[in-house]
């Protein structure tokens, strides 16, 4: 029978990573990719039987092609550090991998749970973001800092699994906060080249709120639907203010010492 490796992404992720990695403890190894956490992580990882590979980030495309590097089996199952697999989705895949799969590289569908409800709206069901299960030396990801994409190099369709994992994308509202900074800071360098103004910023920040709340649906998910759509509102504006304020190079005005009057 083939064998499987799960691997995990973590950065800080003390309150996570154990219902992450003991989600997938079927598995016939986890691999945590860990970037140097300074909390607890690494060590409740492996506590756990997950062996931990610690590696810079340099973007996520980089460290998700460090992670297929430091699995060793033939199947790749990819879970993130806020995912947690469900019996449903173990036993879909151990029965695929079991049999002849007529893909090599799958889909699997996202369910969300934000705000003490799970979303239905907002686009983020089911949602979907890189494959995440794939016979390894099919796919790689492309080293976008954020959001990166993928190549299928098995030269057949892409499959969907038809079980759901669980995603628990923020703990608190501080944390939504949090990501916008850091998602927009890691984003501004793909905006390189384009000619950034208040009014884009503005623009796209108040159509990737309307996407969310109004065309996908996510007024049906009460606060969490419009948190969701104010956060990309937030990302996308801040997103392209830092791509100005970097591209302008602003500096403090020169200052020279004041010293006491004669």
């Amino acid at each position: 029978m083939q064998k499987i490796s799960a691997y995990i992404l973590t950065y800080n992720e003390a309150e996570k990573i154990e219902a992450a990695v003991s989600s997938v403890l079927w598995a016939d190894e986890v691999v945590v990719i860990d970037s140097f956490s300074t909390d607890r992580t690494p060590e409740i990882a492996k506590l756990l039987g997950a062996r931990v590979v610690e590696v810079a980030f340099n973007g996520f495309g980089d460290l998700r092609n460090h992670a297929i590097e430091a699995c060793q089996y033939d199947w790749i199952f990819s879970l993130d550090s806020d995912e947690r697999c469900t019996e449903a989705v173990r036993d879909e895949i151990l029965a695929l991998i079991a049999g002849n799969p007529p893909h090599d590289v799958y889909r699997v569908p996202r369910k969300s749970y934000m705000m003490g409800r799970w979303i239905k709206g907002s686009g983020w069901y089911p949602n979907f973001r890189q494959p995440q299960l794939f016979r390894k030396g099919s796919m790689r990801y492309t080293l976008e800092p954020v959001h990166e994409g993928f190549e299928n190099l098995s030269g057949k369709p892409l499959g969907t699994l038809q079980n759901a994992v669980w995603q628990f994308p923020f703990r608190n509202l501080e944390e939504v906060i949090r990501k916008v900074n850091r998602y927009s800071s890691l984003g501004a360098p793909k905006l390189t080249g384009k000619r950034v103004t208040m009014a884009s910023a503005l623009g796209h920040g108040l159509w990737s709120f309307l996407k969310h709340y109004v065309f996908k649906r996510g007024f049906v998910d009460g606060w969490a639907g419009f948190v969701i759509a104010f956060g990309n509102f937030e990302g996308t504006f801040y997103r392209y203010a830092k791509r100005y304020e970097e591209a302008q190079g602003w500096q403090s005005p020169p200052a020279k010492p004041i010293k006491k009057k004669d």
